[in-house]
């Protein structure tokens, strides 16, 4: 399955999340990207946004030098 990469290190609540979610409007339903961040707030924004609008959050896990990963897929509407 298509995977896109979107790195929004540097990056700070409530950023993160927001791009996420606009880089999720572009896609189409059942592609996947994988968001890297280093924002700690990230760890509660994301999933509460996956579950907020129904989105799915495959995983999650620490990346590189204090980074999380989440993969993501696009459910539907946004």
């Amino acid at each position: 399955m298509p995977q896109e990469n979107l790195d929004l290190r540097g990056l700070k609540c409530p950023l993160p999340v927001l791009k996420a979610r606009n880089h999720l409007r572009k896609m189409s339903v059942g592609e996947r990207v994988l968001v890297v961040t280093d924002d700690p707030m990230a760890l509660i924004d994301i999933p509460h946004f996956c579950n907020e609008y129904d989105q799915k959050l495959i995983e999650q896990h620490p990346g590189d030098s204090g980074s999380h990963e989440f993969l993501m897929e696009r459910s539907g509407k946004l």
